[in-house]
């Protein structure tokens, strides 16, 4: 072993031309199907950040009665099954070890109705409780203008998208109340004709829901917040307090389901059917009368209670929300995560069903399938015109080589003898031109990284994987771009062994 190692040096050196070529075909190789791992790998990472973490949740619960799995970006506007039992759910996702947190949330397609009777808007509406909305999601949201909720209430905050939308084709500009319009915030277009745009402190939705009657509702603009990323996609979803979103949509709001009662009034609801018909007696319902005027000319609300009522604190939970949004433990194999937690919901008897974010986000979540899957056929296909053109010229050097080998058979050495020297000398220069490849695919990728390149366009901010491009390497990307290097030397020196070895 150690004579073929030499003499593959000694060969490597004599015919420096063709080792220099050989050897910068498997150095850009290597370099690009390193730096293809790590563009994947880096929009693995981005969608998982800004999708999953930012967005909706590695899964989320839809109700058994949803018709389609694409909930969040329906195209026909077709409502998203109402869950009416989500206490119920609530109590059962707490028992699940594989979920780590929930949010519950409602989803519709809204029309936002232009006070200045111009054509109304249609856009998706968001409901939530934005405490609960905050920790799950954290800072998905920036603050554009106003200032976000702190004390319940109602409010919208309008995403920057849907606010250009609306500037730009229906001449209505939203804003926090008692604030300006922030105008640095706005695009050209809008700041070109701003004199003649309406300014709004409130929005109007009015749900679309075949199922009951929905109603109008006027929620003011608490404020103006853009998307981590995909803004433009998202900027479609403005969020509104979960009660408005009920109201608009029809739907049993919290609220409704608490009633005003008065304390002296309490000890009723408490007491027994003995005792209820005890009020009802023989004796006088009036013992005595004082003030000297007859009771018929008491001032008309006298006999009012005084404000002593007595009500719940509203339990938000009691309404109905459309789906539950889902962050997983160990949802690396997503699929079958989600294929056990159906096992679960379905045994328990909640009448709700689990989808992925793939499938929930429809065809954004199809296109970055598609986007990642067109980048893994491209590094397959530069590791394959790497392995034919390794192939050529391995095979044109063997030829070349016909009176070297033919001399070294003369004097004894057998066939396996220059199989394995051309096999050493193949290895070494994989070994240091496809080392080299990997080791500057790796600075490549973090030098790239570091500049932070952004772009505000969605189709480039899917392959980014977000708003700014992080190409990623993890110890598994360089062990597989390794691996690829010694695959594509593999293969590419099947058939020039076979020449050489035929030479006589």
């Amino acid at each position: 072993m150690r004579l073929i190692v030499t003499i593959a040096w000694r060969n490597i050196f004599r015919h420096k031309g063709k080792s220099l070529v050989i050897g910068a075909i498997l150095f850009l190789g290597a370099l690009l199907m390193t730096s293809g791992n790590g563009v994947i790998s880096g929009m693995d990472a981005g969608l998982q950040r800004n999708i999953v973490e930012g967005f909706c949740g590695e899964a989320l619960l839809v109700s058994d009665k949803q018709e389609s799995d694409n909930v969040f970006l329906e195209m026909m506007g077709k409502p998203v099954a109402p869950i009416n039992n989500y206490k119920a759910v609530d109590s059962a996702l707490q028992a699940l070890p594989a979920v780590a947190k929930w949010l519950p949330m409602g989803k519709n397609f809204v029309m936002a109705l232009n006070e200045d009777g111009g054509m109304a808007d249609g856009l998706f509406a968001l409901g939530v409780d934005y405490d609960r909305y905050r920790a799950f999601f954290g800072d998905n949201l920036r603050l554009v203008q106003g200032a976000f909720p702190e004390h319940g209430g109602p409010f919208v905050l309008i995403p920057t998208g849907w606010r250009k939308q609306m500037g730009e084709f229906y001449s209505v500009l939203y804003t926090p109340e008692g604030q300006p319009p922030d105008t640095a915030t706005l695009s050209a277009a809008i700041r070109k004709h701003f004199s003649e745009l309406s300014l709004r402190t409130s929005a109007v939705y009015m749900g679309m829901n075949a199922d009951n009657s929905t109603t109008d509702v006027r929620v003011p603009v608490q404020a103006i917040v853009k998307y981590r990323s995909l803004n433009t996609i998202w900027g479609n979803f403005p969020i509104m307090d979960i009660e408005s979103y009920r109201q608009c949509m029809g739907y049993f709001s919290a609220a409704a389901q608490t009633a005003p009662v008065k304390r002296s009034n309490l000890d009723l609801f408490a007491a027994d059917d003995a005792s209820l018909d005890g009020l009802f007696g023989e004796t006088d319902l009036v013992a005595s009368h004082r003030g000297g005027r007859p009771a018929a000319v008491l001032r008309a609300g006298s006999l009012a209670g005084g404000r002593d009522t007595a009500r719940r604190a509203v339990d938000l939970d009691a309404g109905t929300y459309n789906i539950v949004l889902l962050r997983l433990r160990g949802a690396a194999r997503l699929d079958g995560a989600v294929r056990a937690l159906n096992a679960e919901l379905q045994a328990r008897g909640l009448g709700v069903r689990a989808v992925t974010w793939k499938k929930a986000t429809g065809m954004i979540g199809s296109m970055a399938v598609l986007i990642k899957g067109a980048l893994f056929v491209f590094v397959s296909f530069l590791f394959l015109i790497a392995i034919i053109i390794i192939v050529n010229t391995l095979s044109m050097a063997a030829i070349e080589r016909t009176p070297e080998i033919g001399m070294m058979r003369a004097v004894g050495a057998r066939k396996g003898f220059i199989r394995w020297m051309f096999t050493a000398e193949t290895a070494v220069l994989a070994a240091v031109f496809g080392g080299s490849g990997v080791v500057a695919g790796v600075v490549a990728v973090n030098v790239v990284a570091a500049l932070r390149i952004t772009s505000e366009n969605d189709m480039v901010q899917l392959l980014f994987g977000g708003d700014i491009f992080r190409p990623l390497l993890t110890a598994p990307d360089i062990a597989l771009a390794v691996l690829q290097l010694a695959l594509v030397t593999l293969l590419a020196v099947i058939y020039p062994l076979r020449v050489a070895g035929n030479i006589t």
